[in-house]
């Protein structure tokens, strides 16, 4: 019975203390304007198969020098407490020029 707790335990722990994280990716000299666009990507199948991709370059604008920073942000994680549901997770996705 102890280990079955323990089990459990660690198992919500662990799931409890997955963290957010970001990916920074430079294009160019990297953005100068300060100018965001956002936009979220949506995946299901816990993130394998992606539904709706996000294309850095299109969101930029024709800019040639801009900073694409994909996150899996606190909200992406309050909305895929519910959608995870049926597997779909959201992903954001922000160009700065």
């Amino acid at each position: 019975m102890m280990n079955r707790f323990l089990t459990i335990a660690a198992a919500l722990l662990l799931s409890l203390t997955s963290g957010c994280y970001t990916m920074r990716h430079t294009v160019g000299t990297g953005a100068s304007t300060g100018v965001e666009t956002e936009e979220r990507a949506w995946y299901i199948l816990w993130g394998l198969v992606p539904i709706h991709e996000v294309d850095g370059g299109e969101l930029a604008g024709g800019a040639s020098n801009y900073t694409i920073e994909t996150e899996f942000t606190a909200l992406d994680i309050l909305i895929g407490i519910f959608t995870g549901l049926v597997t779909i997770f959201p992903q954001t996705v922000t160009v700065e020029r």
